[in-house]
């Protein structure tokens, strides 16, 4: 068993230096050293992403407690592209359609089977994405927070690419050319706090901490944050991936407080691995205070099972962490794949 696990991990490591993305060049900051990005405040990562594919080659193809179900859903079909209040559509993992004020937006949309560099092998689909391709309206602008294969899926922004014509990506600074190299070309990447305007909308990249990787060798040479929308009638903040810090605090000093949070709430287990990348619910309950959001839906959960919590634990957990701070589950709430939230 231990030599059919690491003879896989040879079958992959060519795969994993092939999705290396060509390295950035740019001028020295507070979050990068003129190679490498990092995070405003440097705390020791515990392990690197080889060491991580050595403990837990079994990942890759979990078939053991949590039994795939590919569960097909009605889709949600929104009614028209000019949409003019404000809503968001829970796609899955960390997939929404936010529509407001006339635009059409997708944060980090994945609508393949796996999160993987392989058709074949990877982390599978627990559930199936809420809307497909198809049912979607005409999208004005894809946020990608970052490198990861559950974030940023080839697959789906070639597909994208292709239906959409007139569609702009934007995306942390490093990964234009990794969309250049693939063929799409209508790409925008912004640095932390940098900011662009689809019609009426602000865009704002903000830090986070986490990381980006799509191969063994291209650790970090691209960053990674959340997505901070606003116009004059509403707010909404997607945070990506981000381990718990006072970044959140600072968004909210920057850019002041939102409607809605888009707050990851899964992928949490064990904590001496994912506590500095990931939140647990709790975290996500501090993080919504930190941000003075009026409400929270939660993410990251559902879709993948990425860690070592059970898949549905992550609702029960946020449950608990309500009860703990004496909010309700409409100040945090969560939503079913394909479900709709109209922003008030």
């Amino acid at each position: 068993m231990t030599f059919l696990r690491y003879s896989f991990l040879v079958f992959l490591l060519p795969v994993f230096i092939s999705c290396s993305s060509m390295k950035y060049s740019g001028p020295e900051t507070d979050h990068f050293d003129g190679e490498k990005f990092h995070n405003l405040i440097q705390l020791e990562d515990k392990i690197s992403l080889w060491e991580f594919i050595k403990l837990r080659p079994w990942r890759f193809n979990k078939e053991s407690e949590d039994k795939w179900l590919w569960k097909e859903i009605t889709p949600t079909n929104p009614s028209d592209h000019d949409f003019l209040g404000a809503r968001v559509i829970f796609i899955n993992h960390a997939s929404f359609l936010i529509q407001i004020n006339g635009i059409n937006i997708l944060t980090d949309p994945h609508f393949t089977e796996r999160a993987s560099p392989l058709s074949f092998t990877g982390p599978k689909r627990y559930m199936a994405p809420g809307m497909k391709i198809d049912d979607l309206p005409d999208i004005d602008v894809v946020t990608i927070s970052h490198s990861h294969y559950d974030h940023l899926d080839y697959g789906t922004v070639k597909s994208l690419s292709e239906k959409f014509k007139n569609i702009l990506f934007v995306v942390p600074i490093g990964l234009k050319e990794w969309f250049e190299n693939k063929g799409i070309y209508n790409v925008k990447e912004l640095d932390w706090w940098e900011s662009t305007k689809v019609q009426r909308t602000a865009i704002t990249f903000a830090p986070v901490q986490h990381w980006s990787a799509r191969g063994l060798f291209d650790r970090n040479e691209s960053l990674w944050g959340a997505w901070h929308f606003k116009n004059n009638s509403h707010s909404f903040i997607h945070l990506g991936d981000t381990g718990y810090t006072n970044d959140f605090k600072e968004i909210r000093k920057k850019l002041g407080p939102v409607d809605l949070a888009a707050i990851p709430i899964g992928a949490y287990e064990p904590r001496w691995i994912m506590e500095f990348s990931h939140m647990n619910p709790e975290e996500a309950v501090m993080s919504y205070f930190d941000l003075e959001a009026t409400e929270a839906v939660g993410m990251s959960w559902g879709t993948f099972i990425l860690t070592d919590e059970p898949v549905t634990e992550p609702l029960e957990k946020l449950n608990e962490a309500l009860q703990r701070y004496d909010l309700s589950e409409s100040d945090f709430f969560t939503l079913s794949h394909g479900e709709t939230y109209v922003i008030d």
